[in-house]
């Protein structure tokens, strides 16, 4: 609910500025099209603001994401993020205005109370660019998988594991999906990179272990000669939605293990195993998911790093990213490796060139890719599946291919 009222606050906002951008730009139309526009502009707004408001008396929300409260958040970003837009243009030609102002003291009046209808026009034609942008997420965009390969190179890593492969899945989210045949594409693009082994970093579901009902066949095709192996993310506990009692949910959890079970993977709860080769092993390491700024801290490494050596290669599996740097960098044991997903790059942003960019960076340091600190690694993984908006804007759905290299790379 809190979350909600911020969002209303700020769409109330971006909208005022950007209804301003309009009426501008509507100067000189005639009357009867200026009332439309106008009538138009805050009816759709309207609507949705009563369709959620509808959705909260009834308590939907309480019950957790499912597909139609994806398809209202994606009506909701559609009309939310092309005002932002319009708001930041509006934003930069009032601090112009304002200096332009003190430099022509002639103008200055005339000049702060009135916009320019050009410019009002043109803003409103560049918003076209966020609105395809959103349209093409939701349409194509959710199930584009990308496949990200990266070598890593460590100095400590035993020589039969040179060239070792590692695909890596993420937030799954199945209760999300709307399209199985795409999904299966997916699959098959990630059993096509041939890796070695498979890791899922959490978040199989969006609440509920029934969500896998309809995809066990699925994920069960997932195959790699040394193993699948899996642990839990923050949604996997079923946290977000209520329960009839505590052991309704305990049996939910119960089941979600199970289903890990039936399609393959080993799931690792706050616990290790060893990977061999030719004599030769790594430790696997997969804690239950620990995370800041109120997430749930099932995860124990010190439990789950029992039996391991601090000399020995390691790779943590961890979902949420921001356990790297409050416990793993320092942490005695000396991990080389952790991967973890949770972020999604918010599903939203850019990649271009080499630099990316999203929102989330200003919660998580560590968000998208690979990040590297006094000779250790994180990957972040940006998710196979999407949650809340049905859509992926720029960020796109990853599947991961991580080839690890002896010596420097």
């Amino acid at each position: 609910m809190r979350r909600i009222f911020v969002v209303l606050i700020l769409w109330f906002l971006f909208d005022l500025f950007a209804f301003d951008a309009v009426k501008t730009a509507s100067i000189g139309l005639p009357d009867v099209w200026i009332n439309s526009i106008h009538v138009a502009y805050w009816l759709i707004d309207i609507v949705l603001l009563g369709i959620i408001f509808y959705m909260v008396a009834k308590g939907k929300f309480a019950k957790g994401p499912n597909k139609k409260m994806n398809w209202l958040m994606a009506l909701v970003m559609l009309s939310i993020i092309p005002k932002l837009f319009i708001s930041l243009f509006l934003i930069a030609e009032d601090i112009f205005r304002v200096i332009y102002s003190f430099i022509d003291n002639s103008e200055r009046d005339s000049f702060l109370i009135t916009r320019n209808i050009l410019w009002s026009r043109f803003v409103l034609l560049l918003t076209l660019i966020p609105v395809i942008g959103i349209i093409y997420g939701v349409w194509k965009g959710k199930y584009a998988y990308k496949v990200q390969k990266i070598k890593l190179s460590f100095d400590n890593l035993p020589d039969a594991f040179n060239g070792f492969k590692i695909t890596q899945l993420s937030d799954i989210h199945s209760g999300s999906f709307d399209n199985k045949e795409a999904v299966e594409r997916g699959i098959q693009l990630a059993n096509e990179q041939k890796s070695d082994v498979i890791f899922f970093t959490g978040d199989l579901v969006n609440n509920r272990a029934d969500e896998m009902n309809e995809w066990i066949s699925t994920f069960a095709k997932l195959s790699a000669p040394m193993g699948k192996f899996s642990i839990l993310g923050n949604h996997d506990y079923g946290d977000y939605i209520p329960w009839e009692s505590a052991e309704a949910k305990a049996n939910n959890l119960q089941r979600l293990k199970e289903v890990h079970r039936e399609i393959g993977f080993k799931l690792l709860l706050n616990e290790n195993v060893k990977l061999e080769k030719n004599g030769q092993s790594i430790s696997l390491i997969g804690v239950e998911n620990w995370g800041k700024r109120g997430f749930v801290k099932h995860g124990d490494l010190n439990k789950a790093l029992e039996g391991t050596s601090n000399d020995e290669f390691k790779i943590l599996l961890s979902h949420d990213p921001s356990h790297w740097q409050a416990q793993v960098l320092e942490h005695k044991s000396n991990i080389q490796l952790t991967l973890s997903g949770h972020t999604h790059g918010m599903q939203f942003g850019f990649e271009l060139f080499g630099f990316k960019w999203s929102p989330i960076k200003y919660i998580y340091r560590q968000w998208a890719g690979a990040y590297q600190q006094n000779g250790k690694y994180i990957y972040v993984n940006r998710g196979f599946g999407f949650l809340g908006f049905p859509g992926r804007v720029g960020i796109m759905p990853e599947i991961t291919v991580i080839e690890l290299v002896k010596g420097k790379f």
